[in-house]
């Protein structure tokens, strides 16, 4: 009797009624039909009151429930409201993952910029375009005249003028691919950021969450634009000419400016990628449940904040290598562990007193102009990043992390190794342009690998 009720119940609620709705009488519901049939909501409650009903009727009627209809009566219950839940949680709406991987498209455009970018300024390429224009400086010079006409704009300023009076035309148009190159992709960056984005907003690919961080990023990448000409501008300065002693270059201030937003705007980049990943497979329920156990224990409380530090540590060290860069820091002290006689360079050398001015209140100004405490603060938080990353990775080894936590902290401590090995090799070296650039790609490698872990690291509800 309890078989056929079943059947009955099945075959009002779905309209099909077949053979192998149930199997075995009384064994565990397999067919599909039955399957979409408790995943919905609405069903879920039809099936409950049926059985309500159907039950109350057999009680009308002295029937008795053996063991074996209990249990799969008790099994259909309870299958019901896990489905009703899970139906219930994952419904929420999530932004499609092709959106993360067109962002982390876009993180490695940004990364490949950060690198040319470096190149451009060890190449001393940086001010050879002497305009902005965002259209028509697309296309490079293509006949002798054009070039001709580019090189004569080039000579009207401090920097051919003090260091380049006998570059030749061949010898200019080299540099001039290097800035145009970089350019170029700062341009592709931006229409790789617009017109996927406004296709992927209009489709309803994203969350309105979503939309507005990259909303955001795309401002910030255009603001990215005007910082990256406001610093060229500070080489091209006629005043230069008048500064005894002057070296055209551009301000170191705004050469870290520029290099701190295009970190920025990658951190971003890798962070609402990473974001939109981990939600999709929450949402869809492929988030695996013993990583996010793990992930939510409270002991991991302190290696958490540790990583966050160490990051922002990363980022400082990044912006002293800015400032060594500006100064050309790295072409005195070529040597380590040491700085001249000793560990750290003289007093009087570090707080000079030519770099104060008679508004300054203290020696402050040597911390960002004088280039001899630019690069011993620089070597300092460098080595402090070193050990702190070690320390970090030894106390890694005795707690319980999910793999992926793990692999980020192997990485982010290999990372760290190759760092200090293309840093200490630049030093020595002089500061050739292979190395340098490659100490560059490097800072930017171990800034990943931090975000990795830290992205990693982040709770999961349950």
């Amino acid at each position: 009797m309890l078989r056929t009720a079943l059947r009955k119940t099945l075959c009002a609620n779905t309209n099909l009624c077949t053979r192998s709705t149930l199997l075995n009488g009384i064994s565990p519901l397999r067919t599909t039909t039955t399957t979409r049939l408790l995943h919905t909501p609405t069903s879920s409650i039809m099936w409950k009151n049926n059985l309500s009903s159907m039950t109350k009727n057999m009680l009308g009627k002295r029937v008795f429930l053996q063991p074996q209809q209990q249990r799969l009566m008790s099994a259909v219950a309870e299958s019901t409201a896990t489905t009703a839940t899970t139906a219930r949680t994952t419904g929420l709406k999530a932004t499609k993952p092709i959106v993360g991987y067109w962002l982390y498209f876009n993180a490695g455009l940004i990364y490949a910029i950060v690198v040319v970018g470096g190149l451009t300024r060890l190449t001393e390429s940086g001010l050879s375009i002497t305009e902005w224009n965002v259209i028509s400086g697309m296309k490079p010079p293509r006949s002798e005249e054009e070039w001709h006409d580019e090189f004569e704009k080039y000579k009207q300023f401090p920097e051919y003028k003090i260091l380049n009076r006998n570059m030749t035309l061949d010898e200019f148009k080299t540099i001039f691919y290097w800035e145009w190159a970089h350019r170029m992709i700062g341009r592709f960056i931006g229409a790789s950021f617009i017109l996927p984005g406004i296709y992927f907003a209009s489709r309803g690919y994203m969350t309105r969450r979503v939309a507005k961080q990259i909303f955001g990023l795309t401002c910030l990448l255009g603001t990215q634009g005007f910082m990256g000409w406001y610093m060229v501008q500070s080489g091209l300065n006629q005043a230069l000419m008048e500064e005894p002693g002057a070296v055209p270059r551009v301000s170191q201030y705004r050469l870290t400016a520029h290099l701190a937003m295009a970190l920025a705007l990658y951190g971003g980049t890798i962070f609402v990628a990473a974001d939109v990943i981990r939600q999709s497979k929450i949402a869809n329920g492929t988030f695996c449940k013993e990583t996010a156990r793990m992930l939510n224990n409270p002991i991991l409380g302190r290696f958490r904040r540790s990583a966050h530090i160490i990051g922002s540590l990363i980022f400082l060290t990044a912006m002293s290598g800015g400032l060594v860069a500006g100064l050309d820091a790295g072409m005195i002290y070529n040597e380590w562990p040491k700085m001249g006689n000793g560990f750290v360079p003289p007093k009087s050398e570090l707080w000079s007193d030519i770099y104060v001015k008679d508004t300054d209140k203290g020696k402050w100004r040597n911390l960002l102009e004088n280039p001899t405490t630019v690069q011993f603060d620089h070597r300092t938080l460098a080595e402090s990043t070193a050990v702190l990353t070690t320390a970090l990775w030894a106390y890694s080894r005795k707690l319980p992390l999910p793999k992926n936590v793990r692999l980020a902290m192997n990485t982010m401590m290999g990372a760290v190794v190759i760092q200090v090995t293309l840093g200490i090799s630049t030093l020595i070296y002089m500061v050739p342009i292979e190395l340098a650039a490659s100490h560059q790609a490097g800072a930017l490698a171990l800034l990943t690998s931090n975000f990795w872990l830290i992205h990693a690291l982040r709770k999961v509800p349950l």
